[in-house]
């Protein structure tokens, strides 16, 4: 259903109470709808628009979890979904129907409910920073709490917020994951719908701020050129303190949609060779993928 996002609420894909994947430690993960990328080989397309309530999900749904409201509104009723994801499937908008609206104090008290188990918190997407002011009081809120101040917050971003939004959230953030796709603006556009320059300004203040605490490269075998310009690469990543992590991780179809699934996956082999034409030139650790579907 189409919701608008405010300071004091969030439009949630899904959360995550567990994961050791998205930041440093046990995270509690909130997937937050919305992204200003449209990139090819997005493998949650889902997550980029917002719900126009066209209704084309509501048929299809084999446990007729999705109704119209009296408003025309589409309605996902929880209790019955089963979570086939059919409705994602057939979204022709790349939107999800089961978007939940959480206010800040509903938000809070997931996090206090499990926070026993947890290290900290991630805001990804989409795009976590569309819904900035949210995220701001989130961790404000999180940093002012004497149960919760322990926790650290993170952001999974693609790097396109500003240097005034970034120095907005900075107070209240402790670390933050930038994807750098490609290298050259014209492939980066032709992947991602937009050139890298903002990418690079935002690693380049994050590391400035202490704030930077992962890089991550996506190989796409004889599509991204970060293998061909990888002296240019090297020489970049170089620069960054040691303290930053750098991951690498490889192109694979799931989720993916439209030509990016008639493109080569990246074996465990193409991923060694990427590995080793990079370490040649950084002589700094490097985290691969350990799952190749």
């Amino acid at each position: 259903m189409s919701v608008k996002p405010s300071k004091t609420n969030a439009l949630v894909s899904r959360i995550l109470t567990f994961s050791c994947v998205d930041g440093p430690g046990n995270r509690l993960v909130i997937f937050l709808q919305g992204c200003n990328f449209d990139c090819i080989t997005c493998h949650n397309p889902h997550t980029i628009n917002h719900c126009t309530d066209c209704g084309d999900c509501v048929s299809p749904c084999p446990a007729d979890a999705l109704s119209f409201s009296a408003e025309g509104k589409v309605v996902w009723d929880a209790a019955k979904c089963t979570h086939c994801d059919l409705c994602i499937d057939v979204c022709p908008h790349k939107s999800n129907p089961k978007i939940v609206s959480y206010s800040l104090d509903d938000m809070l008290a997931l996090v206090r409910q499990h926070h026993f188990f947890l290290n900290g918190i991630t805001v990804s997407g989409g795009e976590a920073t569309l819904q900035l002011p949210f995220i701001i009081e989130l961790f404000k809120a999180v940093k002012s709490d004497p149960a919760l101040s322990h926790l650290t917050c993170f952001i999974d971003s693609n790097g396109s917020l500003s240097r005034a939004g970034w120095e907005r959230v900075a107070p209240y953030l402790d670390g933050a994951m930038i994807d750098l796709k490609s290298w050259q603006s014209e492939t980066h556009r032709w992947l991602i719908g937009r050139d890298k320059h903002r990418v690079i300004e935002t690693i380049d203040l994050l590391a400035e701020m202490g704030k930077l605490h992962e890089v991550r490269l996506l190989h796409i075998p004889g599509k991204s050129d970060l293998d061909t310009e990888v002296d240019a690469v090297g020489a970049y990543l170089n620069k960054l303190p040691e303290s930053v992590q750098i991951r690498l991780n490889a192109f694979q179809h799931h989720g993916v949609m439209g030509q990016a699934l008639d493109w080569e996956k990246c074996s465990e082999a193409e991923m060694d060779r990427f590995h080793d034409l990079l370490f040649a030139r950084i002589q700094r650790p490097m985290l691969k993928p350990t799952i190749y579907t």
